[in-house]
């Protein structure tokens, strides 16, 4: 199996910066056009007060702080250049969802969403749209949220895919403001197929691909998982792809680049699932050669020889 996409992690929320301008990321989209990406997907246009473009409803209705560089046109213009679909990610607050008000949260999206298509949806590189609330159980309105978010993002662009990429809430979903690395209890494999089943049945047709991110259980309790993932998509008619981290969950250190055997195993689980196509989070800071870390481009060295072995 090969990695087919990749996040682009412009509002960092738990990872350095690395302060790249335009000639970086152009060096950047190479290294992943070698590496066989195929989409770019923008992890958030925005998140609290910070944000990509300067988006007229954020800068008024959330006080947004004013960007320097619109890195959204920037990302499109390296889209096209590198002949790869970008997909735009949705507004996080940081609050209203997170407090219970899933309402505002969706009507203040809905009005971003308008904004964006009518300043970008001429590009011919804007492929789909990531809706960015990434949730792990069936709490509060979030199937509600999900499904009119994706719903208005295909109104107004003709019927673009949308894309989510929910957790699993397993025994390393822990704080990444602590040195530990795992906790007790999780969600068993029944209740998380239960409360999934439920969340795509409400989003039928609204949402059309579902990526898990696969860091959050241990590596033997993985494959159920996968298993479970692709069995629910496949009766609600959804893609089943897999978000396969490429840093590593198992160090005190949140977060460094993973060791390669590890994202090679993962890789390894998810064909055997069923599941052909891979993104992950994320390529710029974890598995790229101009990276911060320097494991990264070792990490990137060991992927394209795992791509030249499959290839013969």
């Amino acid at each position: 199996m090969q990695i087919k996409g990749t996040f682009l992690d412009e509002i960092s929320h738990d990872i350095p910066h690395q302060n790249w301008g335009e000639k970086e990321w152009d060096a950047d989209f190479g290294h992943m056009h070698r590496a066989g990406i195929e989409h770019v997907i923008l992890i958030r246009c925005g998140y609290r007060r910070w944000q990509t473009f300067s988006s007229q409803v954020l800068t008024s209705e959330e006080r947004c702080y004013e960007p320097p560089a619109d890195l959204v046109g920037m990302f499109l213009r390296l889209s096209e250049k590198w002949g790869m679909k970008f997909w735009f990610g949705l507004y996080d607050s940081g609050k209203y969802w997170a407090s219970g008000d899933y309402l505002h949260e969706v009507e203040l999206n809905c009005r971003l969403i308008d904004e964006v298509w009518a300043r970008y949806g001429h590009h011919a590189a804007f492929g789909g749209w990531y809706i960015s609330q990434e949730c792990s159980r069936n709490t509060g309105k979030i199937i509600d949220l999900y499904a009119r978010l994706g719903r208005h993002c295909k109104a107004v662009s003709g019927g673009l895919p949308t894309l989510i990429s929910p957790y699993i809430d397993g025994s390393k979903n822990i704080s990444q403001y602590t040195d530990r690395t795992t906790r007790t209890g999780g969600v068993t494999a029944e209740s998380h197929e239960a409360e999934w089943d439920a969340i795509f049945r409400g989003i039928q047709g609204a949402v059309d691909i579902v990526a898990f991110q696969d860091g959050h259980v241990e590596y033997d309790e993985l494959p159920e998982f996968l298993r479970i993932n692709k069995r629910l998509a496949d009766r609600y008619g959804l893609e089943c792809w897999t978000n396969t981290e490429t840093f590593d969950r198992d160090m005190p250190i949140k977060f460094l680049p993973i060791k390669w055997e590890k994202l090679r195993l993962k890789l390894r689980m998810a064909e055997e699932a069923g599941i052909d196509q891979a993104i992950t989070f994320e390529f710029s800071h974890f598995m790229s050669p101009q990276s911060a870390y320097l494991q990264a481009g070792h990490l990137y060295d060991r992927y394209l020889e795992y791509l030249n072995t499959s290839k013969k």
